[in-house]
C-alpha cells in the first residue's frame, strides 16, 4: 500500500510565461554583471626596451606581467618596439602607459614626456660590458684602437653610452657599428663579424649558454642606477601606486629569475641624479625623439 503520493500541478500558459520572464531576467543580470566586471578591468600597456628579440622578451616578461596583473586587478599588456631607436621615439610620444627603460632614457623622457619613475631593480647597479670571442687575444681597451665595435644603439646606456665614453677617455680610435639589440651584439661578436661589442651584465647573463660560452667579458664600466620602471602622465596615480606596491612585494623566483632580477626597490626622480651628473648631451647619445612609431609589437 502506497503511503505517499506526488501531486503534479500543471503550469498554465500564463505561469509558463512568467517563469520564462524570470529566467530571462536572471540571465540578463548575470550577463550584465560579467560584462561590467570585464569593462571595469583597467587595461594598461607595458613597454619594454627591446634589448633582446621580441620573442625572448615575451617569454620572460609576460609571466611577470600576468602575476603583477593578478595582484593589482589590472591587465598589463606586454609590448615592445622593433629596435631601441623606435622605442625611444615611442617613449617621446608617450605611447606606453608603463615602461621599463634605460636610465638615460628615463632622464630624458621625464623632462620631455612627463614619465614618472616608481621603482628599479634591487641589489644591482647597471654595469656596462665589452665582450670579445672566448679565443680572442683582446684584453685591454687599447687593443681596440682602429677597430669596429658593435653596440645596440647610440643611446643604449650601459651597452653603448658608457663603453663609448670610456673608450674615448682613453683615446681609443674606434668605429661604432649599431646592430639594434643586445642579442645582435653578442651574435656579431661570436660570429667574428666584429672583434668586440657592448652589453650589460643582465642581458649577457640571459643569453643562451652555448652563445655565452663563445664569449668573454674583458672590460666592465663604472656602476650606475639601473633601468627605471616608470608610468606616463596618463596613468592614474592611484593605479601607479598599486603597481609599485605589488612590485615591491614580489618575491616569486618563478617570474623574477627569468628577468635576471631578484626584487625591486622604490625609486623617484632623484634616484637617477648619478646619470644626470654625467652631463650627457643628445649629440653624444643620438637619442631618437621622432621616427617610425610602430610602438606595439606584442
Amino acid at each position: 500500500m502506497k503511503t505517499a503520493f506526488e501531486v503534479k500541478v500543471p503550469l498554465n500558459n500564463s505561469r509558463r510565461r512568467a517563469a520564462a520572464k524570470t529566467l530571462l531576467a536572471a540571465a540578463a543580470v548575470f550577463l550584465f554583471s560579467c560584462d561590467q566586471s570585464v569593462a571595469d578591468e583597467k587595461v594598461y600597456s607595458f613597454g619594454v626596451v627591446p634589448q633582446q628579440s621580441a620573442t625572448r622578451l615575451a617569454q620572460v616578461w609576460v609571466p611577470f606581467l600576468e602575476a603583477l596583473g593578478r595582484e593589482t586587478g589590472m591587465k598589463l599588456k606586454f609590448t615592445t618596439a622593433k629596435d631601441i631607436p623606435t622605442f625611444e621615439a615611442c617613449l617621446a610620444a608617450k605611447a606606453y602607459d608603463f615602461a621599463y627603460m634605460n636610465p638615460y632614457h628615463y632622464t630624458v623622457v621625464h623632462e620631455t614626456a612627463g614619465y614618472q619613475a616608481f621603482a628599479h631593480q634591487s641589489e644591482k647597479k647597471l654595469t656596462g660590458l665589452l665582450v670579445t670571442r672566448a679565443d680572442s687575444p683582446i684584453d685591454d681597451l687599447k687593443d681596440l684602437n682602429k677597430a669596429e665595435i658593435a653596440f645596440p644603439s647610440p643611446a643604449a646606456f650601459g651597452a653603448s653610452v658608457l663603453p663609448r665614453a670610456e673608450l674615448t677617455a682613453q683615446n681609443v680610435d674606434f668605429k661604432p657599428r649599431y646592430v639594434k639589440s643586445h642579442d645582435s651584439v653578442y651574435r656579431a661578436v661570436a660570429l667574428g663579424l666584429v672583434p668586440a661589442g657592448g652589453g650589460v651584465v643582465r642581458t649577457f647573463g640571459n643569453i643562451p649558454q652555448d652563445l655565452r660560452e663563445q664569449l668573454r667579458v674583458f672590460y666592465k664600466t663604472g656602476q650606475y642606477t639601473p633601468h627605471a620602471f616608470a608610468a606616463s602622465p596618463a596613468v592614474d596615480p592611484v593605479d601607479r601606486g598599486h603597481v609599485a606596491e605589488a612590485m615591491l612585494a614580489m618575491r616569486d623566483d618563478g617570474v623574477l629569475k627569468p628577468l635576471g632580477m631578484s626584487g625591486f626597490v622604490s625609486a623617484d626622480d632623484s634616484s637617477w641624479d648619478d646619470i644626470r651628473a654625467l652631463n650627457l648631451t643628445s649629440g653624444q647619445t643620438e637619442i631618437a625623439t621622432v621616427g617610425e612609431q610602430t610602438c606595439h609589437s606584442n
